[in-house]
């Protein structure tokens, strides 16, 4: 398929209701707040979400969670040592890395479409030290406004372990955001395409996982309904530079809040100022 041959820019508006859309560990797992009391939820975390997805649409991936793998491998190097015309990369003293980033690039689209360091130790001093620098780049979400944070404490009261008589009751907390409406951007850039091998039907999965991203993403944390995509914007430019920076084709977006404490989607008012010669795609969540 042919390489991606044109610029893209997106924006997803998205909706929070009594979940924790993203716990920070080194918080007591508390959703993630910036200084200034508005919620994040960091790149990594989306990006977890559209590679999930993308496992869901049949995709190959190469970062796959442990609760969600689709393949007997326990490391990203076992996964790579499974692709034959890797491992004989891998067992090649004068390998090429451009060879072995090419071939990852052509079997997991999550490798062609964010990118990979491929680090791995191999027999004796041989290694393998590739970088691939993806043309999917994602902000980290921020709420539209500041969140509030409800903790609530809870109990376990059964027996972990056999000999007891009875549970012994076990204190911990747990953190939602009451309502919250979070914005995130991101990019395609063709350039980095052409180099992936990323192509325009791959732009179109992407499309569609951040439509679909919190299907099949429940949790205690999210329960189901909880976290809901509101509205996908989708830039598509006709060159591979540009008519507009992304800067200024996000900046044309606008989320504000109609009322000092929102507390429902309909709070918000979103505005598009439309640039001339560009063209947006606006969808729907599912």
């Amino acid at each position: 398929m042919p390489a991606l041959d044109h610029k893209i820019d997106f924006a997803v508006v998205l909706s929070v209701t009594k979940a924790n859309p993203n716990g920070d560990p080194l918080n007591g797992n508390r959703p993630r707040q910036n200084y200034d009391g508005y919620g994040e939820i960091s790149d990594v975390a989306i990006k977890r979400k559209i590679r999930n997805r993308l496992q869901d649409m049949g995709e190959s991936i190469f970062v796959q969670s442990n609760d969600r793998k689709n393949d007997s491998y326990n490391s990203l190097k076992e996964r790579a040592d499974a692709n034959p015309e890797l491992n004989k990369i891998f067992k090649s003293k004068d390998g090429s890395g451009e060879t072995f980033a090419a071939i990852a690039c052509q079997e997991w689209i999550d490798v062609r479409s964010f990118g990979q360091v491929f680090a791995f130790k191999g027999s004796g001093n041989k290694g393998v030290s590739v970088g691939v620098r993806g043309p999917v780049s994602i902000h980290t979400a921020t709420s539209v406004s500041p969140i509030d944070i409800t903790s609530m404490q809870i109990t376990k009261s059964v027996n972990s372990e056999p000999g007891k008589d009875r549970g012994s009751d076990t204190m911990g907390m747990k953190h939602r955001v009451d309502f919250g409406v979070y914005v995130f951007y991101g990019s395609i850039n063709p350039q980095l395409a052409e180099k992936t091998g990323f192509s325009n039907e791959d732009a179109e999965k992407i499309k569609q996982a951040l439509v679909t991203l919190f299907e099949n993403d429940a949790s205690s944390a999210r329960p189901e309904g909880s976290m809901e995509v509101k509205k996908v914007y989708w830039w598509e430019h006709q060159s591979k530079l540009g008519q507009y920076s992304s800067a200024k084709v996000h900046r044309s977006l606008a989320v504000t809040p109609l009322v000092d404490n929102p507390k429902t989607f309909e709070d918000y008012e979103i505005t598009l100022n439309e640039l001339s010669g560009l063209k947006v795609d606006v969808i729907d969540g599912i």
